[in-house]
């Protein structure tokens, strides 16, 4: 077994990490657009050592190390991808790219397993490491895509963790079942028929109708969820007409529905269908319910939190491994592996002491003494699986 030392980032690999972060956090790229950002991380694979690597899945990438010619193989993966938002942090290193920026930690998290890779590559692994760069994670359907490309195959279990501004700096969170939620996002569009402001009752107003559909949709909730199980839906985009004296013949929403149990997943989407045609005989008008893209809950693996939490207890002092307590009610397309394999998602804490926003914000901002802790983490829990697998 390798001693603790070899799996500890010095100052070198430290700068390195924080370099790599940063480069990526100044130059972000949205989903499926990750092209420069996947040649930066093929580039640093090349600096450690790591040469085989495969293109898939678009802009993901897959490498491997450690004993190669082993059947045994363990994945860990980081996403890549950006998101629309305007940066106002002001750092040094801000986005460069206008109305893109890396508002959730995926620079933070692309780093941490490009420090590992080097971690690795230093180590006598008894069996051999995949490391899984993936795209559009916020897209919600990277994940799936990276698997239809055959990124597991072959993976005995899979490894991620995610960065987490909730919780101080040296405290990870580890717990088995689930951690986030299913997330269905919906769009409902409605048409009626347009007219003068002066003739209301010549027109079919999809402006009220839609009012009447947003209000009637936050009872779901209330009357439709058992109160012992979380679930909250929001409606994130509305759209409707076009100048201040004609009635709005069209009206487009969308919105979320997140949920925390099978149960009461299946109660809000059956309420929501159930209101939505309701809504349309009330006030006449035609409705479209379309449910794109939905993305099943992060269920972690009883025996894979184990190996995490053994791993994390190495890296951390093990007073510092808390549980999350109820599960996110945030969605997180690891899911799509836990379908698959086994496996375990953790968070890493990373609070600033001074005030940044949180996750999808524009102020959005990560305490960079989380890198190397992450790094560690992603090698020992790699290490870990594969010794308790033999």
């Amino acid at each position: 077994m390798q001693n603790r030392q070899q799996r500890e980032v010095d100052d070198k690999l430290f700068e390195w990490m924080c370099e790599i972060r940063r480069h990526i956090h100044q130059n972000p790229e949205l989903s499926y657009l990750e092209v420069d950002t996947a040649a930066y991380i093929r580039s640093k694979l090349n600096e450690v050592g790591i040469q085989g690597q495969t293109r898939l899945a678009g802009t993901g990438l897959i490498a491997e190390t450690g004993r190669l010619e082993s059947s045994l193989t363990v994945g860990l993966r980081a996403d890549m991808d950006g998101l629309p938002i305007t940066e106002e942090t002001g750092l040094p290193y801000a986005s460069v790219n206008p109305g893109i920026m890396h508002a959730c930690g995926h620079d933070g998290h692309v780093a941490m397993l490009l420090g590992a890779a080097a971690l690795l590559q230093q180590m006598d692994l008894p069996g051999k490491v995949r490391l899984l760069f993936q795209p559009a994670e916020e897209k919600g359907n990277g994940a799936a895509k990276m698997i239809e490309a055959g990124a597991i195959e072959g993976l005995a279990a899979i490894f991620a963790g995610h960065i987490d501004t909730h919780y101080p700096t040296g405290y990870f969170t580890v717990d088995e079942g689930i951690v986030c939620a299913y997330a269905d996002p919906f769009i409902i569009k409605l048409k009626g028929s347009g007219g003068h402001a002066a003739r209301p009752h010549e027109s079919k107003d999809a402006i009220l109708a839609v009012a009447g559909l947003i209000t009637s949709l936050q009872s779901l909730v209330a009357r439709e969820v058992d109160p012992n199980h979380a679930a909250v839906l929001t409606v994130g985009r509305v759209e409707a007409g076009d100048t201040h004296n004609v009635i709005a013949g069209d009206a487009h929403i969308e919105g979320t529905v997140r949920s925390t149990h099978p149960v009461a997943r299946a109660r809000m989407l059956s309420g929501l269908t159930r209101i939505v045609k309701g809504n349309a005989v009330l006030y006449g008008v035609k409705t479209d319910l379309e449910f794109p893209a939905a993305l099943p809950a992060v269920i972690n693996n009883a025996s894979a939190a184990a190996v995490a939490a053994e791993a994390a207890a190495t890296v951390i002092t093990e007073g510092n491994i808390l549980s999350q307590g109820p599960s996110s009610l945030g969605g997180e397309d690891f899911a799509f592996y836990l379908e698959k394999i086994n496996g375990c998602l953790i968070r890493f804490g990373a609070q600033l002491s001074d005030e940044t926003g949180s996750a999808h914000s524009s102020t959005f901002n990560f305490d960079e003494a989380v890198l190397p802790l992450g790094a560690a983490w992603y090698a020992q829990v790699a290490l870990q699986f594969l010794q308790n697998s033999q």
